[in-house]
């Protein structure tokens, strides 16, 4: 090994002065042998793995903000982000993108939920912005709404569609350009009684049975999600829209 001096100021005693090896900048001095590939590649890939992050999923409920619209049939998707968020241990209380906002985790998995506090008529403002700003793709943007069309209190999960009437879904996929690739769950209210107008009835509350029944729901729709995000769609969607879901969730 080729050995050179250390030189030092002309104070400093003999007895301090060592040497030191010569290391070459294009030497392998560590007693690891370097494979064919450089080094320096080797550097840039692990940085890129290290910095590169998964994107979150986005869940989002629709509904009206205010305590007048609170429990109404029309704010089912409030409701049901509130069941995500008390099982996952989520606060959804900042305000951000128009939206009543939180950030956390199912499992390993980072979550944002959302409640656009725009109106119905206007929640695509929210949802496109988020989905904008954190560069979501859309397989991972879970729209949760209320469904005349659906038997009371029971679930369906479609990976993609129109929107079926709804003004809120309506608002969605105008701010998406019309872009329609992507999940919903749709939560059953079950149609008006007699004559009465479709837009009066989604304002009514539950009564003391349905609220019950529908405490339910929420329970095996929070249970659906964790599915959908740790297990793929095609798990959950087999799970929630089998005749014997409702059994098998509450298990």
């Amino acid at each position: 090994m080729q050995v050179h001096t250390l030189r030092l100021p002309w104070s400093t005693p003999t007895s301090m002065l060592r040497f030191i090896p010569r290391f070459s900048p294009t030497r392998n001095n560590s007693p690891f042998p370097l494979s064919s590939s450089s080094s320096s590649s080797k550097i840039v890939m692990t940085a890129s793995t290290e910095t590169s992050k998964p994107k979150p999923w986005l869940l989002v409920g629709l509904g009206n903000p205010g305590s007048v619209y609170r429990g109404t049939r029309h704010n089912v998707g409030f409701e049901m982000v509130d069941a995500v968020a008390e099982a996952e241990g989520i606060s959804v209380n900042s305000v951000r993108f128009k939206a009543l906002f939180g950030k956390g985790r199912i499992g390993d998995v980072p979550i944002i939920l959302a409640k656009p506090q725009t109106f119905m008529n206007a929640s695509g403002e929210s949802v496109g912005s988020i989905i904008s700003y954190y560069d979501i793709p859309l397989n991972q943007v879970l729209l949760i709404f209320d469904d005349l069309d659906l038997p009371f209190a029971k679930l369906r999960l479609l990976p993609k569609g129109g929107h079926g009437g709804h003004n809120g879904m309506r608002s969605v996929i105008n701010h998406l350009k019309g872009a329609r690739d992507f999940p919903r769950l749709r939560i059953g209210i079950g149609r008006p009684p007699g004559k009465m107008d479709s837009a009066n009835f989604v304002l009514r509350p539950f009564n003391k049975k349905e609220r019950e029944e529908l405490d339910f729901t929420f329970q095996n729709g929070a249970e659906a999600v964790r599915v959908l995000v740790l297990e793929g769609f095609n798990k959950s969607a087999t799970l929630v829209n089998s005749a014997k879901s409702s059994k098998l969730l509450n298990r």
